[in-house]
């Protein structure tokens, strides 16, 4: 232990407000082009900013492997705590690094293991019931449903894997495609590509019901192709997850993108850094997933957000 940390534990231990004469803390994730994840990250820095920590902020745009040599680096640094926003199971030898060093590591809309203190997100498995229960009853429970997933991540592979269960209790609804876009620029390109040719492959009028998407930018390429080929008046239904800017004014539009799911990203942002600021004081969580509130977001009331 560092002369650093042992002085920090000793002034935590005796009630001098540990947390406020730390901390170096490193946010490390491969998703920064993701809008949801700039939120977060913007949360925990006003946080951090209140309790007077210095935020290192690493972007491997794209790269989950790097995030262990990165993990590693900040390590070798003697930072007070990691946050991560990627899968754990990828980066097991950075989590181990960290543990040997006795740096605690903090999830942030990332995932659960053994060596992650904690992990602060949204419910998916609620969201993901939420939109896909939307399509199936906007759809009449009947249609041809293409699906946009990311197995990779899983705060994103489980919302798949619910609205697959939903879909799949209505005998009359076909899932025709379940597409991983490429995410490497925010996901929307790719997704609208995918999209293009789906609808090529689809070209009759109510050959597709509806376009459920795991989160809002493969959801915003949809209705970009959908729009580009013309087929914006065959009542095709886009839902996304996340609520971002973009969504919220598609939505507010009135055209095919429905609905949305806001995540609180600000609360999630500020949450993770208070969790960390209990770990850093000596606390152990009661629940390794905490789970922040969100809301769904129709045209009834997205202009009352």
């Amino acid at each position: 232990m560092t002369l650093h940390k042992l002085l920090i534990g000793v002034a935590a231990a005796a009630g001098l407000g540990g947390v406020a004469s730390a901390q170096d803390v490193a946010v490390i994730t491969p998703y920064l082009a993701q809008p949801g994840t700039q939120f977060y990250v913007d949360g925990f820095k006003a946080r951090a900013d209140e309790l007077g920590w210095t935020v290192n902020v690493i972007d491997t745009a794209g790269d989950v492997a790097a995030v262990i040599s990165r993990m590693e680096d900040v390590v070798t640094q003697g930072v007070d705590a990691i946050v991560i926003n990627v899968d754990p199971a990828q980066i097991g030898a950075g989590l181990s690094a960290a543990s040997a060093a006795g740096i605690p590591v903090v999830g942030m809309d990332a995932g659960n293991d053994p060596l992650v203190a904690a992990n602060v997100t949204s419910n998916g498995y609620a969201m993901a019931a939420e939109t896909s229960v939307y399509v199936a009853n906007r759809i009449g429970g009947k249609g041809r449903v293409v699906m946009f997933t990311f197995d990779p991540f899983p705060p994103v592979q489980i919302r798949g894997v619910i609205a697959d269960a939903v879909f799949g209790n209505f005998p009359d609804i076909e899932v025709i495609d379940r597409i991983t876009p490429d995410v490497s620029d925010g996901g929307i390109a790719d997704s609208r590509a995918q999209m293009e040719a789906i609808l090529a492959a689809n070209p009759d009028p109510g050959s597709i019901s509806a376009v459920w998407a795991a989160w809002d930018q493969p959801a915003l390429g949809a209705l970009q192709a959908i729009e580009a080929a013309g087929r914006q008046g065959e009542g095709i239904v886009i839902t996304g997850i996340d609520a971002n800017p973009q969504a919220r004014d598609a939505i507010a539009a009135g055209g095919n993108f429905e609905a949305s799911v806001a995540q609180d990203f600000q609360g999630i942002g500020s949450t993770t850094a208070d969790t960390v600021a209990r770990i850093l004081k000596g606390e152990k969580p009661v629940q390794q997933v905490i789970y922040v509130p969100t809301k769904l977001i129709t045209a009834a009331n997205v202009n009352a957000e």
